[in-house]
């Protein structure tokens, strides 16, 4: 049986090392990030809560604290350590990686989003494309019910005017399994497409993804 690399006392946590860090798990390593629970969760509920909600991906991606914050119901404080190790991230990333993913179609979204099939709500996605169609930045838009994700184009297309992207891909999962869009998405679709015209972004897909499928939905209207 392998020992436990951590303990919680005093609603705090102690990590034992020895291993380094890299023996670590993602919630290991948010748990040291985070350090203490709250009154009302200790450290390790409080991190097995908003990896389960947020997911291990979204969570370091996210650059708004006030909106993590809300979104997870943990403090201003916590949010902040949070965004702030997900930038040091991107800035190490963005100096040494000199690859960018490729979207090209519904398949590429799936293969590139695949953590979203197991997530328990619905997270509605923005996948930021420069003129080759590479991904220059990704957004968690919402997250909604299990069941229903409501959607404002001023959401979508804020991050693709600040980052001058000029198309945009939206996913968002289907916890139900069920990868056929609704009218809501299609309807949300419609919207958006139209509201990306008039900015002179395009809306090149929203896809469907499910545990084991995914659907576009431009392709259902």
């Amino acid at each position: 049986m392998q020992k436990s690399m951590y303990a919680i006392r005093d609603n705090s946590l102690f990590l034992d090392l020895a291993q380094g860090p890299e023996a670590l798990s993602v919630r290991e390593l948010t748990m040291l990030l985070l350090i203490t629970g709250t009154t009302k969760e200790n450290i390790l509920e409080m991190t097995n809560r908003i990896i389960r909600d947020y997911g291990e991906r979204n969570i370091f991606a996210e650059k708004d604290p006030e909106k993590l914050s809300r979104d997870l119901d943990i403090p201003i404080v916590k949010a902040c350590q949070i965004i702030a190790a997900g930038e040091l991230g991107r800035r190490h990333y963005d100096k040494t990686e000199t690859g960018f993913t490729t979207i090209r179609n519904a398949q590429d979204v799936f293969d590139y989003l695949t953590y979203m099939r197991n997530l328990p709500k619905e997270h509605m996605r923005g996948l930021y494309l420069n003129s080759h169609g590479r991904i220059i930045r990704d957004e968690v838009i919402s997250i909604g019910t299990i069941n229903s994700n409501i959607i404002h184009p001023r959401e979508v297309f804020h991050p693709a005017i600040a980052s001058n992207a000029t198309a945009v891909v939206i996913a968002h999962n289907h916890p139900s399994g069920e990868a056929t869009p609704s009218a809501e998405d299609i309807e949300i679709t419609k919207q958006l497409a139209e509201a990306g015209k008039i900015l002179g972004i395009a809306l090149l897909d929203h896809v469907i993804i499910t545990k084991d499928a995914f659907a576009s939905v431009n392709a259902s209207y």
